[in-house]
């Protein structure tokens, strides 16, 4: 699974719901599995499967659970409101969350009553109505427990900008990972966001400025920056990039060549970066042209950006943004 893994990277832990896995633990002895996650995202991490409802006892195949409302507390049993296993779940959710500070990223099962992210339908106590309200009783232990940590739901993944998201985050969240076990100080915090920084400009510009003054901060030690810091990037990430901050983020690497590039040159990628933001061709046809003039003219600023390469190119992320 593993053959094509960065190996700078080492390897990348993933811990995913059991049934997306493909493993036949559903409450019907099926599964749910994830093509892209196996096929293609695994062919570069490893993944954990779990699935809580197993680990805590149930049998496979099971009656079905749900999470019920009873007086404004969130239980989850059988529909008739028989064996409850709201506790069990919560118990194991707190054992798995201490290993998921392994991982660099988990993907839930949508809609599951233990592995759901959101909209988990919780049900009135009579079963005559409810509300997609709720959080998996597991998923949220792990979260909570992980705030910085990569995650997303299979169905969502089929997004193609939801899917770049996650697998961008994923992989700058290792790099994190990494530098932690490095051990931290500031003039390594200082390289690590200079290489991040067009990716950060491309999701938020409000945190690119937080983040650069904060590192600007003489008066905070290492750790306390170092958390503050981890915390606002992985915070950026999550927001979505837009074709205008795509194309704000392009410019500003555009002008690393205002020296070397003819008029021609300059045009067609002006050009390029336009037809982006008019949404004629998708991201990478721009960054293939930066990348070919990065070539020819190397500049290691530039060749260190994250933004650039942020995950295998195999992947093809970028064909549908």
């Amino acid at each position: 699974m593993n053959d094509k893994q960065p190996q700078h990277l080492g390897d990348i832990k993933i811990g995913i719901s059991a049934c997306v896995a493909g493993e036949n633990v559903r409450f019907d002895a099926s599964s749910k599995p994830s093509q892209f996650a196996l096929r293609e995202l695994g062919q570069y991490v490893t993944y954990k499967p779990i699935c809580p409802e197993v680990a805590i006892g149930l049998p496979v195949p099971r009656p079905t659970i749900r999470q019920i409302n009873k007086n404004d507390v969130i239980h989850v049993s059988r529909p008739d409101g028989s064996g409850d296993v709201t506790e069990a779940l919560s118990e194991y959710g707190k054992k798995a969350a201490k290993v998921a500070n392994e991982f660099s990223g988990f993907i839930f099962c949508a809609k599951s009553p233990s592995c759901g992210m959101e909209r988990v339908k919780v049900y009135s106590e009579d079963g005559k109505g409810s509300t997609s309200t709720g959080v998996g009783v597991f998923a949220a232990e792990v979260m909570n427990a992980n705030p910085l940590l990569p995650c997303e739901e299979n169905g969502r993944l089929n997004d193609a900008v939801i899917r770049e998201n996650f697998v961008a985050r994923v992989f700058a969240y290792r790099q994190w990972q990494l530098l932690e076990k490095e051990g931290i100080t500031k003039h390594k915090l200082m390289q690590f966001h200079t290489r991040f920084k067009y990716t950060v400009m491309s999701h938020d510009l409000v945190a690119y400025k937080a983040l650069g003054q904060l590192l600007a901060s003489a008066d905070i030690d290492a750790e306390d920056m170092a958390a503050q810091y981890i915390s606002g990037l992985m915070s950026a990430l999550k927001v979505k990039a837009s074709r205008k901050k795509h194309t704000n983020t392009l410019q500003h690497i555009q002008g690393y060549f205002a020296k070397e590039l003819n008029a021609n040159e300059k045009q067609e990628l002006c050009e390029q970066i336009e037809e982006y933001r008019k949404g004629l061709v998708p991201l990478f046809v721009p960054l293939t042209l930066i990348k070919h003039h990065l070539m020819r003219f190397p500049k290691e600023y530039l060749q260190k950006q994250f933004y650039l390469a942020p995950y295998p190119a195999e992947l093809k992320l970028r064909y549908g943004l």
